[in-house]
């Protein structure tokens, strides 16, 4: 059912939508790991930054590559140390149930203390290649789209970049710190769309693209539109 009747005339935002997109700066930090033990520890005192590059940019990364798993922690637990429980593990920790980073740190320690815990061999045996932690500094950049109609709101998703889409739609979960992304906000708290803000939610960034994911969001707000 569409929330809006044929007759109905959409509110005119207060605030358009600024669609921004990021850049990461990458670099290595001085973490490293060899064994189990050492990525545990690690990750225990290693900067939020370098959990984010690890899981939710690399998510990002997975979109184009779709190859192997969408963190690189459970990556490196198969393809390095041979565990591919730990790995199954570690991949399963799904990003959009946290807004904070330490939270979701404390999940990845805990996987790791409990699985070393069961399995003490695995902690001290030795990868075939370090895990190296790297770090990235995000610098935000405006693009030239900043709609304030619900028809400018569709163009600019279907010509922002998908680092756009992806700047909007995962990164904006940390920043909210809500179990949302800027587009829903946007929709809800601006047009009073609350139907399409939930069905954007929805999305399934895992088993979708960044492709896939504007194409869905397209085919929600022009539903809306009807």
């Amino acid at each position: 059912m569409n929330e809006q009747s044929p007759n109905t005339v959409l509110p005119r935002p207060r605030t358009p939508f600024y669609f921004n997109t990021s850049e990461h700066l990458l670099r290595i930090s001085r973490e490293k790991a060899t064994t189990l033990a050492e990525l545990l520890e690690s990750l225990r005192k290693c900067p939020a930054s370098s959990v984010f590059q690890h899981t939710f940019q690399t998510l990002q990364e997975h979109h184009f590559i779709r190859q192997g798993y969408s963190n690189d922690f459970a990556h490196w637990a198969l393809s390095d140390c041979n565990e591919p429980a730990l790995a199954e593990r570690l991949a399963g920790v799904d990003v959009r149930e946290f807004t904070s980073l330490e939270d979701l740190r404390q999940s990845l320690v805990g996987i790791l203390e409990d699985y070393i815990r069961r399995k003490p061999e695995a902690g001290t045996d030795i990868a075939h290649e370090p895990f190296y932690f790297c770090v990235a500094d995000i610098v935000v950049l405006p693009t030239s789209f900043a709609p304030d109609t619900m028809r400018g709101f569709v163009d600019g998703l279907k010509q922002v970049s998908i680092h756009s889409i992806y700047h909007h739609f995962i990164e904006a979960r940390l920043r909210l710190k809500l179990m949302s992304n800027d587009f829903s906000q946007w929709l809800l708290e601006e047009m009073h769309l609350s139907e399409a803000a939930r069905a954007i939610n929805r999305i399934d960034i895992y088993t979708a693209t960044m492709e896939d994911v504007r194409q869905q969001m397209v085919r929600i707000v022009e539903r809306a539109l009807q």
